[in-house]
């Protein structure tokens, strides 16, 4: 019988749409019998849960009767979480994109019985508007082709599969090298908005692939323009309306261009990323304001987003009440009232707050006038007057919490927090990243594998590539952070499954969904940029790091191959691939950071000197008395000097003499991150 089977389900997402008169299916084998069974087309809608167009078709469409009937009358209705089975979403939207259209969501994809794609397209209204036909003629159109121009759909869909089937990187492009890279810095530094920060125009999006790549290109080439377009972005963005004042944390993106009006949805991995880059770029400026930013970025994850267990939820939606970015906005009014009319006046003229509003006769609070912040007296009074608005708007009605915990995004913000929580000196942000790294590797793994989305105790998603990568990254952070051998282990195993159920024997690369992986219909392997980093880019940073610390050259000829197989891809469209180019520089110069506790000495000395200069790539260890078999075998029995604490640091498999002093360590470290 058919009904609507989204009640069953434990993502977020499929449950806002348990009550929807479409007889919606999860994706799965059951509905894939389903449309074999019938020889319907599917209907495939892919979304989450903090996303507003998402909520706009379901409220105009999917809640509708009339809408509801002729999806049920023709086409097996499919509805997938894009962020609990990514590898779905990649191989829809990139057939989409392949029919040159744009992209985003919801996704609305027309696919064969056999889930081949034909044609799709994004949000459509119920009623004709925006230069779009309504979604019920797009129905009965899609409908009738299916019906009676068989051999038109049957070749469209084995033309999108044989596209998606391509084959990255089949010839080798040029190798990156520093002079690349070099170039390769100077021409993005130039596509950054000089005054606002981000690229050019609008919208505006973190793009933490892009700034991390000019980050790292600015510190080892010395390019001071590309270390101004980073900082500005930064001091731009934790300014403007896309951070969150009261509460802290960022939102996914801004739709102008001055990082005021946001796209209010908080994601998990967007404030892990910028955590992570703001951390390192504090590190070279002392910026009071970035550390400000990280410290409430923070406790606003361990405040709103950390589920029982431990692990981190995915998301915090747009809409509230059905508006999106009422939570969050205020009125002149408002503030007055909570405030008092005298303290009022301090906080609006600090905020950018006045009668008028500055979105649509509200006020997205914003310190947008101020490039940093004021004298620590008035930033007192400010956080004082903060905290009483903060404590009025946890009354309002909340947006939605996704607490599906997805172990790639886990992994980010773990990986975030461990390098945080050593740099600030704050134990407490590293036990959160320990608690949060236990749960993935406790709750999400089933027989040695991980899977990739977990919440109440339910698990279903297959895990991919990126699951693995990131929380090789957070285990590879954690053993710098604490020492513990036992990150190092996790690390090594994981990238073993990589090896064995996602390497490409026959060009190289990760593919995004593993071998055993069996509702998929085609394998991708991604090198690109996307909101968050690429598994093959972040793998090529992995891999270079345990050849590091283990000697085993084959982690770093893993690395070599990677690169090779994207090369082409690289060659084609460098922009398009910052993460990965940003690796390249791991493979081109792996460094290594030891310090060495002597008996009575604690180093505490010498550890504030490598936390105050950036070497961004590098690994970062802290020992006691000796150096044991970590690292190159240079390294290898190396010990405090005389009792006193001593640091070493290491190029490839060359480390340098013992230094005990702040100034020739910090010699060291200017040699060690930067060429001419």
């Amino acid at each position: 019988m058919s009904r609507n089977r989204l009640s069953e389900e434990s993502s977020p997402y499929l449950l806002q749409h348990a009550e929807n008169p479409v007889h919606w299916w999860a994706w799965g084998p059951e509905a894939l019998a389903e449309a074999k069974r019938t020889g319907k087309p599917i209907l495939l809608s892919v979304g989450y849960s903090a996303c507003h167009w998402c909520h706009v078709m379901a409220h105009e469409s999917f809640e509708d009767e009339v809408t509801a009937r002729v999806m049920n009358d023709h086409f097996v209705n499919i509805k997938v979480d894009r962020e609990e089975r990514p590898d779905i979403d990649a191989i829809y939207m990139g057939a989409l994109h392949r029919l040159g259209q744009q992209g985003g969501w919801p996704l609305t994809m027309f696919l064969d019985s056999d889930a081949r794609p034909f044609w799709g397209g994004t949000y459509f209204p119920k009623f004709a508007a925006y230069g779009r036909p309504s979604f019920v003629d797009v129905l009965e159109r899609i409908s009738g082709i299916y019906r009676n121009e068989p051999e038109k759909v049957a070749g469209n869909a084995e033309a999108l599969v044989h596209a998606l089937s391509q084959r990255s990187g089949e010839i080798d492009g040029s190798a990156v090298t520093d002079p690349l890279l070099r170039e390769i810095t100077q021409r993005l530094t130039r596509a950054v908005d000089s005054i606002r920060g981000g690229i050019e125009g609008a919208p505006k999006f973190p793009q933490w692939s892009f700034f991390w790549l000019l980050w790292r290109g600015a510190i080892r080439y010395r390019h001071e323009p590309a270390k101004a377009a980073v900082v500005t972005t930064l001091e731009r963005m934790c300014q403007g309306g896309i951070y969150d004042h009261l509460g802290g944390g960022f939102a996914r993106y801004s739709v102008d261009e001055l990082w005021l009006v946001p796209h209010f949805e908080k994601m998990l991995y967007d404030n892990a990323l910028l955590i992570d880059l703001m951390t390192e770029v504090w590190r070279e400026t002392r910026s009071p304001l970035l550390a400000k930013r990280i410290e409430e970025t923070v406790a606003w994850i361990a405040r709103e987003m950390v589920v029982e267990g431990g692990g981190f939820a995915s998301a915090l939606d747009a809409d509230s009440e059905g508006e999106e970015g009422k939570f969050y906005v205020w009125s002149a009014e408002e503030i007055a009232s909570v405030l008092g009319a005298e303290d009022a006046v301090i906080f609006n003229a600090a905020y950018d707050v006045t009668p008028e509003g500055n979105w649509e006769g509200h006020t997205i609070l914003n310190r947008l006038k101020d490039k940093g912040l004021e004298a620590p007296a008035e930033e007192e009074k400010l956080a004082a007057l903060r905290e009483k608005l903060l404590e009025v708007r946890a009354k309002r009605i909340r947006p939605g919490w996704d607490d599906k915990v997805l172990a790639d995004w886990n992994g980010l913000m773990i990986a975030a927090l461990a390098r945080a929580g050593s740099v600030f000196d704050r134990s407490d942000w590293v036990t959160m990243a320990k608690q949060a790294f236990t749960f993935v590797e406790k709750k999400m793994t089933v027989s040695g594998r991980l899977v990739h989305a977990v919440r109440h105790g339910q698990g279903r998603a297959p895990a991919t590539a990126s699951d693995y990568a990131n929380m090789i990254w957070a285990a590879l952070r954690l053993y710098q952070a604490t020492g513990d051998g036992g990150y190092l282990t996790s690390a090594t195993a994981w990238t073993d499954v990589l090896d064995r159920h996602y390497w490409a024997d026959d060009g190289g690369g990760y593919f995004t969904a593993a071998d055993d992986t069996r509702d998929v219909i085609v394998r991708l392997k991604s090198s690109g940029d996307d909101a968050t980093p690429s598994a093959n880019g972040v793998m090529v940073s992995n891999l270079v790091h345990l050849g590091t610390l283990t000697g085993n050259t084959r982690y770093v000829q893993r690395a070599e191959q990677i690169m090779r197989t994207f090369s082409a891809d690289i060659a084609r469209n460098l922009a398009g691939h910052t993460g990965l180019l940003a690796a390249a520089i791991d493979l081109l110069s792996p460094q290594l950071i030891v310090l060495v506790r002597g008996q009575n000495d604690p180093s505490t000395d010498l550890r504030s000197v490598v936390h105050s200069l950036s070497v961004p790539g590098a690994l970062e260890i802290e020992v006691s008395g000796t150096v044991g078999e970590v690292g190159p075998p240079a390294l290898h029995g190396k010990s405090a000097v005389d009792g006193r604490s001593a640091a070493y640091t290491c190029l490839g498999p060359q480390c340098s003499r013992p230094v005990s002093t702040e100034s020739d360590l910090r010699h060291l470290v200017y040699e060690l991150r930067s060429i001419a």
